[in-house]
């Protein structure tokens, strides 16, 4: 995830710089999302069926030969729209391919008793890597340039494809798995929408997380070179990178603390309560007109969405069925992902007719109405005395 995010800060600026166009920045969001959304579910059948471990090292390999793209591109100076364009549908394309694999893989490398804790260590180092990433990658930018940046960051995919190759942990330790049943592409999604139908707390988790990532998700990130403008910082230089890296330091920090005191027991009930939060944050940043301001607002706001992601992850990994847990984890990806897509609408397109801060400052009081009604809504059938 780290590398995922380090390419699209890089890709993000050049592609800012060259074009100028918010909603070549929508794009970017809509194309690596959309794929997670008609093809989550079909990943997490697969490795029902098949195993992650392929899977994920085929993503990691298409992962790969999009950094390559962009720093030859960036190196010969002939990048065009249309080759952002494929370039980031195949990204896309390949976070389907580790999505939901790498969630169940974790159900063949730990024993039952160690499974809480290894999901919340998991799901807290997916989001570290989705906020920190920009970190990194606002320092390459600036010590590497975009060109050998982005090349070096082609080699941190290596070492999740090696440790693959030959997993240290051997054969599968976790014997719970049921024989597969045969992957029906499309007609999974509806099948496994029927089995989790009633299950409270999943059905109310993958809700939360699928509004979230349909009205804002990360979008805002995508137009961060635009927010650094007009907050009077808007060159490549230390005060963006602070920007993308407040961000991750509330995330870092969220994960530390969390970890390390066991406050934020996983509830679905905090969930709702957190994405609140983060929604008011998020209003307050892209409104804002005081630097100093921002960055405690990103800072705050990495802090909420890596514990709200992290929850509603675990509480839906804890509770998925055996048989059926990779297409649960699929769905869950493609109500936290795939959505992702639609985002890149709200806040993106939508920054091209009213601007950018406007555009995020609506879109995130609207996710606030949504998950008030939500909960309202819930309460009596998804929160009562086993989901709260």
């Amino acid at each position: 995830m780290m590398a995922d995010s380090v390419e699209h800060v890089i890709s993000y600026w050049m592609v800012f710089q060259k074009f100028h166009s918010p909603a070549l920045g929508g794009f970017a969001v809509l194309s690596h999302w959309l794929p997670m959304l008609f093809l989550g579910v079909l990943s997490g059948a697969l490795a029902d069926r098949y195993g992650s471990r392929k899977l994920i090292q085929l993503g990691m390999v298409l992962f790969m030969a999009c950094s390559f793209a962009w720093g030859v591109l960036f190196l010969t100076d002939t990048l065009e729209a249309w080759h952002s364009a494929v370039i980031l549908t195949v990204h896309g394309m390949a976070s389907v391919l580790w999505g939901a694999p790498s969630q169940v893989l974790l159900h063949d490398i730990v024993d039952t008793p160690q499974l809480p804790s290894a999901v919340r260590l998991t799901a807290t180092a997916r989001q570290l890597g989705l906020l920190a990433g920009p970190a990194i990658g606002a320092a390459f930018l600036l010590a590497l340039g975009p060109t050998y940046g982005i090349l070096v960051n082609a080699l941190f995919y290596l070492p999740l494809i090696v440790l693959l190759w030959r997993p240290a942990y051997g054969r599968p330790a976790n014997r719970e798995r049921a024989p597969a049943r045969p992957v029906r592409g499309l007609s999974d999604i509806v099948a496994t929408i029927k089995d989790i139908r009633g299950h409270r707390i999943i059905l109310s988790m993958i809700l939360l997380s699928g509004c979230a990532s349909l009205i804002v998700s990360n979008a805002y990130q995508a137009q961060m070179p635009n927010f650094a403008q007009d907050l009077g910082h808007g060159n490549a230089g230390f005060f963006y990178g602070l920007l993308l890296a407040a961000d991750a330091a509330g995330a870092l920090t969220g994960g530390l603390v969390l970890e390390g005191s066991g406050w934020l027991t996983p509830r679905p009930q905090t969930a709702f309560l957190l994405v609140m939060m983060w929604c008011c944050l998020l209003a307050a940043f892209a409104m804002t007109t005081v630097y100093p301001l921002a960055l405690v607002l990103l800072f705050a706001a990495g802090f909420v969405e890596l514990s709200y992601n992290s929850m509603t992850q675990a509480l839906v990994q804890l509770n998925a069925p055996a048989a059926i847990r990779g297409r649960v984890l699929g769905l869950y990806s493609v109500a936290g992902l795939g959505l992702r897509a639609f985002s890149g609408i709200t806040i993106g397109l939508g920054g091209s007719l009213i601007g950018v801060h406007w555009s995020l400052a609506l879109s995130a009081l609207l996710l606030l109405v949504i998950t008030i009604l939500l909960q309202l809504r819930m309460r009596p059938v998804g929160l009562g005395a086993d989901g709260a």
